[in-house]
């Protein structure tokens, strides 16, 4: 009998949600990603030492500026190493800081790809990944036209989902576990996966799409448990830990698709704009919440990451 790792990959194309290029070797996902958290975690792995080492002796000057560039000079040798395991794409983050700077957002992109396609890799196999707010998604539409393919990340509610699909986004990473996490702090129960409030909302995405004959992609993202993966089974893409693909990985059993992207499609809705997007968006009060604290949250990992690199390069 085959695993069940295995198994879900015959209804959804697995993505590894790590910068773990052993465990992207072990898995074999299709697509994997590359962001400041993920970064920051190498700063403290023997294995990664001699990478960070190279890249920060190519940084010349001093100051924030020289940061920077460091910053970006690593997730892009990181996201390179990675594109060299993977038939897929490296989704490559924006800075959290930039998620209300449309033009901002936009000129980090150009540099992204423009790094990358200097050390051979080409835009085909880049997704710039971008927070789902209002001028994130703008900044997005945008890219699109450029070629210039994105996802769009933290993304908790039905008006992200409808503006992203207006914009012609490639692909949307809707998020599981955090959306549970607030209902179940908010309400004090437990969630069985037919119930679970995440694997609900991304099934509505996934509907939203079907009926609306869209082509953005839905990637099923921020996953608690193996339950709540395997309740999003047939879900185009999913962003899977290591930890939980191990458990997939060290366990047999059959994977039944839960979640269907057939159906013929329907007349497209009217595209949202900006005040009704505003309102819809803050009237969900937990998207309202979880954005918010993800936005901080990677902020937070990036000026943390900036800090140790700050400090190795003063220590150069």
């Amino acid at each position: 009998m085959t695993s069940r790792l295995d198994a879900l990959k015959a209804h959804s194309l697995v993505v590894a949600d790590t910068g773990d290029l052993e465990a992207i070797r072990r898995y074999r996902p299709y697509d994997a990603t590359t962001n400041p958290s993920l970064l920051l975690k190498a700063f403290d792995m023997d294995a990664y030492q001699p990478l960070i080492d190279a890249e920060l002796a190519a940084i010349e000057g001093s100051g924030d500026a020289a940061v920077e560039r460091a910053v970006d000079r690593l997730a892009v040798a990181k996201g390179c190493e990675i594109a060299r395991l993977i038939p897929g794409r490296v989704s490559t983050e924006v800075p959290a800081a930039l998620s209300f700077d449309t033009e901002a957002s936009i000129r980090k992109a150009h540099e992204l790809i423009e790094a990358y396609d200097e050390r051979g890799v080409g835009r085909e196999r880049i997704l710039i990944k971008l927070a789902s707010t209002w001028e994130g998604i703008r900044a997005a539409e945008r890219l699109e036209r450029e070629g210039i393919n994105c996802n769009l990340t933290l993304l908790f509610s039905d008006a992200q989902a409808r503006a992203c699909f207006d914009a012609g986004v490639t692909l949307v990473s809707p998020f599981v576990g955090r959306v549970t996490d607030w209902y179940k702090q908010s309400t004090g129960r437990d969630y069985g996966p037919e119930e679970d409030p995440g694997v609900r909302f991304v099934r509505g995405v996934c509907r939203r799409v079907v009926e609306g004959g869209f082509d953005t992609v839905v990637m099923g993202a921020s996953f608690r448990t193996v339950d709540q993966v395997l309740a999003l089974a047939g879900c185009p893409r999913l962003t899977i830990s290591p930890a939980l693909l191990e458990e997939l990985a060290s366990s047999e059993g059959e994977v039944a698709p839960a979640v269907s992207m057939d159906g013929e499609a329907g007349a497209r809705p009217t595209p949202i704009d900006e005040p009704r997007f505003r309102w819809e968006h803050n009237a969900d009060a937990m998207a309202n919440d979880k954005l918010a604290e993800g936005i901080r949250r990677f902020a937070e990992d990036h000026d943390a990451l900036a800090r140790r690199i700050a400090e190795r390069l003063g220590a150069a």
